[in-house]
């Protein structure tokens, strides 16, 4: 099941982004943690409650501020990265490499697709089958309006930033490049009979997960 979620705010080129992380108790009890977030005492003492840390998910090569701090802290958990990360960061050792098919140590649980074709990123898309939950990272984003001031906020706002749903960031739109590589990963993950979505960027969408992402990507042509 989906643990539990915090989130933290984190900066890139001025922006100021919240940030969310989610910890799923796998059937072992290990913990499986996506997107790690800075890890504070605080945080540390209510992960360690909840089991021991076996799995940190770094979810696109974007996403990996904190995995130091997680893998010194915890040495014993494997690392997972998804495409181009491990080159991005060769100081840090790393199971494998995300791809889409599951590892035995979640594939009963956790399902996962990589959403390529897109010049900024790769992302792991993941769905927690049992809660009926689907994991996006920067693919979809909402900030609320207000959020950002200045001019920060009319690029916030020309990006489709701060649409009333998290939706797909104008410049991601424009670094799919291979439409059809995306196409065929999405349709995958459009598949999942998914309830409800969480975002690393933005508030979850609690019910009718699977046409709210049919309405997010309508726009791309998928089906």
């Amino acid at each position: 099941m989906v643990s539990c979620q915090r989130h933290q705010n984190t900066s890139t080129l001025g922006f100021q982004y919240s940030t969310r992380m989610v910890v799923i108790r796998l059937q072992d009890g290990g913990l499986f943690i996506w997107s790690p977030i800075g890890l504070t005492k605080d945080l540390k003492d209510e992960i360690d409650a909840l089991g021991p840390v076996r799995h940190i998910i770094a979810p696109n090569h974007l996403h990996d501020s904190f995995l130091t701090e997680w893998a010194q802290t915890y040495p014993e958990a494997k690392l997972h990265a998804a495409p181009s990360l491990a080159e991005k960061r060769s100081d840090l050792t790393f199971t494998s490499t995300l791809s889409n098919t599951a590892p035995a140590n979640w594939q009963d649980e956790i399902e996962q697709c990589v959403v390529g074709g897109n010049s900024i990123t790769t992302e792991v898309v993941f769905f927690h089958k049992a809660s009926g939950t689907t994991l996006f990272t920067d693919l979809l984003q909402q900030f609320p309006k207000g959020w950002f001031k200045g001019w920060r906020a009319l690029i916030a706002r020309l990006d489709l930033m701060t649409e009333p749903t998290p939706s797909v960031p104008r410049k991601f739109r424009v670094a799919f490049r291979d439409k059809a590589t995306a196409c065929k990963a999405l349709r995958k993950v459009l598949n999942w009979p998914t309830n409800a979505v969480v975002v690393a960027h933005g508030n979850p969408i609690a019910t009718g997960g699977t046409a709210y992402l049919n309405r997010a990507f309508r726009w791309l042509k998928v089906s």
